[in-house]
C-alpha cells in the first residue's frame, strides 16, 4: 500500500513520541510472559497434553493442567477454559446464570454492560426467552462519574438497603460500546473493600475482556471472585481459534461449571477435540501479542488524535491503558464507515471487501463491522467496529503483529483524510 506523505509524516512523529510508552509496553509484556512461563514450568506441560479426546472427555490431563495453569497465571484459586465457550457473551452467562438465583439482584456498578448483555439480563427482548428476568433474578446499576471513578455513594446506598438480596456485584473493565474511560486494576480493586464490607455474600463479577495482560495483574490478585474473557481477545493470543474461560475463587468456578456441563459433572468431563494445543499456544503467545495490540492502539492515538488528523481520542497517546480497545470519535456515520473501510482494507483477510451497517444479532443499533481476519470475530486481530448512532464512534482493536496494525491503521488515516477532504 502506498500512503501520502501527510500520512507518512505524521506516521514518523507518532513513533518518535512513543518510543518510550512501547518501552513500558515490552515490560509488561516480559513480566507476564515470565509468568506464563514459569506455570508452564511447574505444571511440566508435555506434547502428549496436546492428545485429543472424544466422547466424554473423562481423565483428559491436557484439559485439566490448562485450567491449573490458567488459575496460576491469573492468580486465582481454580479456573476453566474450553474450546466450546461460543463467545464472551456465553461465558458471561454461564458465570451469571451460575451464581445467580430467583430473588437475587444483580447488581452492575460501572454503568450498563456490554450490549450484547442486555438480552441475557432481560433488559430488552421477549418475555420467556430465558433471561435472568425471566427467572426472577432482578437487575440494578450504578453508573461512573464523568471521570471515570465508581459512584462509592450510590454503590453504599443500594448495598445497604438491598444487600440481603444482591448476589453479583458486576464490574465490566472495559469501555464496551460507551464513551467512557476503561477501568484499571487499581480501580477495581480499590472498589472490592467496600462491597465486601457491605455485603460479604455477594460474588464480585469482572468482565475481564480485552484487559487480560495489558497490566501485570488481573482482578482476582485484588480480591474479585471471578473473572470472565474470550479466547479470540488477548487470552487466545491470536492462536485458540474459539473458546473462553473462567477464574476465580474455587466455589465461584464450582457454581459455573455446573452451568457449563451439569451439576455433578462440572469440570469433570469435556472432550477437547484436538483444540488443547491451539489453547495452551495461544496463552503462551498472549503476551506478546497483547502487546503488539496495544502499541497498535497506542499508535492509532497518536495518528487520529490532535497531534495528527484532529479527531477526538481515548484514551490520548501518554495515557495509561487497561484494555486494547481505542475509541476514535468521527462525528458522522459516514466517517464511521470510513474508518472501518479502511481497516478492511488494511486486513490480510477480504481486503477487497466493503463492510456496510447491518442489524447485528444482540446489539440495538445497526453496526459496521471491519474483521479482516484469521478467525471469524477475532478481536485481537485487527479489527474495528461501532453502532451507528451519535457520536459516531469507532471502536478499534487488535493487531497480531504492531507491523500489519501500522499498517492497518495508516489504512484508516488515508481513508479518514480523504472523507475529511
Amino acid at each position: 500500500m502506498i500512503f501520502s506523505e501527510t500520512i507518512r509524516d505524521i506516521a514518523e512523529k507518532a513513533e518518535a513520541a512513543l518510543a518510550s510508552r512501547f518501552a513500558e509496553i515490552d515490560r509488561i509484556s516480559y513480566l507476564n510472559t515470565q509468568k506464563v512461563m514459569d506455570a508452564f514450568r511447574e505444571h511440566r506441560v508435555s506434547e502428549t497434553m496436546f492428545n485429543p479426546t472424544s466422547g466424554y472427555g473423562y481423565n483428559d490431563r491436557g484439559r485439566e493442567v490448562l485450567d491449573e495453569i490458567w488459575a496460576d497465571v491469573m492468580n486465582a484459586e481454580a479456573a476453566f477454559v474450553r474450546h466450546n465457550i461460543v463467545n464472551g457473551t456465553q461465558a458471561l452467562t454461564i458465570g451469571l446464570f451460575g451464581l445467580l438465583r430467583p430473588g437475587d439482584i444483580l447488581f452492575s456498578i460501572a454503568g450498563k454492560p456490554y450490549d450484547t448483555l442486555d438480552e441475557v439480563i432481560g433488559n430488552v427482548g421477549e418475555p420467556g426467552n430465558g433471561s435472568l428476568r425471566d427467572f426472577g433474578v432482578e437487575y440494578r446499576q450504578a453508573d461512573l462519574s464523568a471521570e471515570g471513578a465508581f459512584d462509592t455513594q450510590k454503590i453504599r446506598q443500594v448495598l445497604t438497603e438491598e444487600g440481603s438480596r444482591v448476589k453479583v456485584v458486576f464490574i465490566q473493565r472495559s469501555k464496551g460500546y460507551l464513551n467512557r474511560k476503561t477501568l484499571s486494576v487499581d480501580q477495581i480493586g480499590a472498589v472490592i473493600p467496600l462491597v465486601k464490607e457491605l455485603c460479604p455474600h455477594a460474588f464480585v463479577v469482572v468482565d475481564n475482556c480485552y484487559g487480560e495482560f495489558t497490566e501485570t495483574r488481573e482482578p482476582t490478585a485484588v480480591g474479585a471472585d471471578m473473572i470472565i474473557g474470550s479466547l479470540i481477545k488477548n487470552p487466545g493470543g491470536g492462536m485458540a481459534e474459539t473458546g473462553g474461560y473462567i477464574a476465580g475463587t474455587r466455589r465461584a468456578v464450582e457454581l459455573a461449571s455446573y452451568r457449563l456441563t451439569s451439576v455433578g459433572c462440572g469440570l469433570e468431563v469435556g472432550a477437547t477435540l484436538g483444540q488443547n494445543k491451539n489453547m495452551y499456544k495461544g496463552l503462551f503467545y498472549a503476551p506478546h501479542t497483547t502487546a503488539q495490540a496495544l502499541k497498535t492502539a497506542c499508535f492509532a492515538a497518536y495518528v487520529f488524535g490532535e497531534e495528527g488528523l484532529g479527531y477526538q481520542v481515548e484514551p490520548r497517546w501518554n495515557e495509561p491503558r487497561y484494555d486494547i480497545i481505542q475509541t476514535v470519535i468521527t462525528g458522522t456515520p459516514e466517517g464511521l464507515c470510513a474508518f472501518c473501510r479502511g481497516i478492511q482494507a488494511g486486513s490480510p483477510i477480504d481486503s477487497y471487501v466493503t463492510p456496510e451497517p447491518w442489524e447485528m444479532p444482540g446489539y440495538s443499533d445497526p453496526v459496521i463491522m471491519a474483521a479482516g481476519a484469521f478467525t471469524q470475530g477475532a478481536s485481537i486481530e485487527l479489527s474495528a467496529d461501532g453502532p451507528l448512532r451519535p457520536p459516531y464512534t469507532a471502536f478499534f482493536q487488535g493487531g497480531l503483529t504492531y507491523e500489519s496494525g501500522k499498517i492497518g491503521i495508516l489504512s484508516a488515516a488515508e481513508e479518514m483524510l480523504r472523507t475529511k477532504q
